[in-house]
């Protein structure tokens, strides 16, 4: 991965971890199953952004610094790690 995408990547994952700092905090506080629920989905969705991301760029890595063969069989193993985690 290229230097700001990394950091961007890792911008966003430190942004993550303080959503899921705050998330402890509210069930510490008790806060309503709402809001907590609410927060969950959010970081879910800052994850899920995060996975979009690492993805691409490797795609993106795969087209141009392999083999056209070893791209495919790169890109397809990502498929099927993406297809377990759906």
């Amino acid at each position: 991965m290229a230097a700001p995408v990394e950091k961007d990547i890792l911008d966003r994952l430190r942004r993550i971890e303080g959503q899921i700092r705050g998330i402890q905090k509210m069930v510490e506080e008790q806060r309503g199953c709402e809001a907590v629920l609410t927060q969950i989905m959010s970081a879910k969705t800052a994850l899920e952004r995060v996975a979009a991301e690492v993805v691409t760029g490797s795609i993106e890595e795969c087209m141009t610094d392999r083999p056209p063969r070893q791209a495919q069989e790169e890109i397809a193993r990502m498929v099927r790690l993406l297809s377990r985690t759906a």
